[in-house]
């Protein structure tokens, strides 16, 4: 594989239709092909450091790892890694009016988290997280709406969290977003990370970045 191939490691995060969260994310990390062990071995050095040897979860940021989580941070924004995520209001979601399930409607917004962000010239690997037994359905649809037979993309499948950092990291920074949008944020070291992020990206995490922001790429879907 040559230097244009990148792996993105999908992620979701209050994707339900009834979960009572205003807003949906889908997200993923891009890791360019020929540097994934580079950035493998510089995390597991990370957490050797802080004695830290679960799962990367946004869920389990806390006090006692949060300095850990905040050499994460710094170490994805000084990296060559980049994260992109694309927010819904569900408050917006019209079904009905297009005739449409919503399940229909998710994969329509994969291909957005996905599709208009890929450049031709290179070559993509695309992983998303087993999240339950309609997995393997949802890979089979996301292919036909993605048009798999573009060369551009040459695996799609799943993957289990656990089976891969950069999953892992996909969860972490969508899960902040998420606790950002959705939660009353109370846990100190939850907010110490969301306002490291938005210092590290210049960024207010609420609104659009540019479309030209390729480390940290926010769109916030305008449902018509």
């Amino acid at each position: 594989m040559s230097n244009r191939t990148y792996n993105l490691y999908c992620d979701e995060s209050c994707h339900l239709e009834n979960d009572h969260k205003q807003y949906m994310l889908l997200g993923y990390i891009n890791v360019p092909y020929n540097q994934i062990q580079i950035h493998k071995e510089a995390i597991d050095n990370l957490k050797k450091k802080h004695n830290f040897y679960s799962e990367l979860k946004w869920s389990k940021v806390s006090h006692s790892k949060s300095v850990f989580y905040q050499e994460l941070t710094d170490y994805f924004f000084s990296s060559d890694l980049r994260f992109r995520a694309i927010i819904i209001d569900k408050n917006r979601v019209s079904n009905q009016t297009f005739e449409q399930d919503f399940d229909t409607f998710y994969y329509k917004m994969y291909y957005q988290l996905i599709y208009h962000m890929l450049d031709m010239s290179s070559t993509y690997n695309i992983f998303l997280d087993i999240k339950d037994t309609l997995s393997k359905w949802k890979i089979k649809k996301l292919r036909e709406v993605l048009q798999y037979s573009y060369s551009s993309i040459r695996t799609l499948q799943n993957i289990r969290s656990h089976e891969s950092i950069f999953m892992q990291l996909a969860d972490f920074f969508t899960g902040a977003l998420n606790y950002n949008l959705n939660e009353e944020p109370a846990v100190t070291a939850k907010v110490d990370i969301i306002e490291r992020i938005k210092k590290h990206s210049n960024h207010s995490l609420d609104c659009n970045t540019t479309k030209s922001a390729s480390k940290f790429n926010l769109f916030f879907i305008e449902l018509k």
